[in-house]
């Protein structure tokens, strides 16, 4: 039987990459490619998602497999924003968290190849169900499960009383229809009043729930994250901080090109993906 907490976390992890996480899609490429050996690490650069892929063999790394396995992968996941990537392969070594400058600085040194591709456009109405999936797939999650002492007599009994009572409930309105229809009374004035009378406020509707904004997010993801990193003094603590400075940046990318704080996003997509390797950066420090 398939652990329902397991499902979840699959679940939110496929949602965020469809969101454009980063690290989301790492996690799932780097599950998918784990069969050959292949490692993946990602970072968004000028709009352009730059994919390193390392393994230990140059066959591990063939161009044409491996380019294809991947655009097949991205565009089932079909990551909001994210059409252009540029993959680039080279032997595995040691970490590098400033990978990214160290290709652009030497590209012919650092890599065996670098091909850039576009995903194809997700068909919209294919898109739609996916995404209603994993709502459905949400709200089957958030079904309260019934207490461990709830006996099924239990249920079946107060069931039994609720549909009894609305059975009832409108017999006796019929009843009280066909006696006021003998009586020749007005039901609807002797229940309601004259027709002079104001009708009562209707009651406000509440407003609908929104959803979460992720500016807002982000800006609390990065407050923590600087706040922790005031007193952090281990790697795993260090990691941690980097991870929430990431997923802060992931945050900031997915607001609107077209929404008032738009450039305010932008600048802090690439202050807090700096932030985070500056923090991976710290944690490589002390693990020495």
């Amino acid at each position: 039987m398939v652990n329902p907490i397991v499902h979840s976390t699959i679940d939110n992890v496929a949602r965020q990459a469809r969101q454009g996480s980063v690290s989301a899609i790492i996690q799932i490429l780097n599950e998918k490619l784990a069969d050959s050996g292949v490692r993946t690490r990602a970072m968004l650069d000028d709009g352009m998602l730059q994919l390193l892929c390392e393994a230990a063999t140059p066959e591990q790394l063939e161009q044409t497999t491996l380019v294809e396995r991947i655009r097949h992968m991205l565009e089932a996941i079909a990551p909001r924003n994210i059409r252009r990537i540029n993959i680039n392969s080279r032997i595995v070594r040691e970490q590098q968290l400033l990978w990214l400058d160290e290709i652009k600085r030497d590209p012919a040194g650092q890599l065996l190849w670098s091909q850039e591709i576009k995903l194809a456009q997700p068909n919209p109405f294919k898109r739609m169900i996916e995404d209603r999936k994993l709502s459905k797939l949400d709200a089957m999650m958030d079904v309260p499960k019934p207490m461990a002492n709830d006996k099924p007599d239990n249920r079946q009994f107060w069931r039994g009383i609720l549909v009894g009572g609305a059975s009832l409930g409108l017999l006796l309105i019929l009843v009280g229809w066909a006696v006021t229809d003998w009586l020749g009374v007005d039901l609807r004035s002797a229940l309601l009043g004259s027709e002079t009378e104001a009708p009562a406020p209707a009651t406000p509707t509440p407003p609908a729930a929104t959803q979460p904004d992720p500016f807002v997010q982000a800006v609390r993801l990065a407050e923590q994250a600087a706040l922790d990193g005031q007193t952090a003094s281990t790697p795993a603590e260090w990691l941690e901080i980097a991870s929430r400075w990431q997923r802060a940046s992931d945050l900031m990318s997915q607001v609107p090109a077209d929404d008032p704080r738009g450039p305010t996003a932008q600048d802090r997509t690439g202050a807090y993906a700096a932030n985070s390797r500056a923090a991976l950066q710290r944690a490589e420090d002390l693990g020495q």
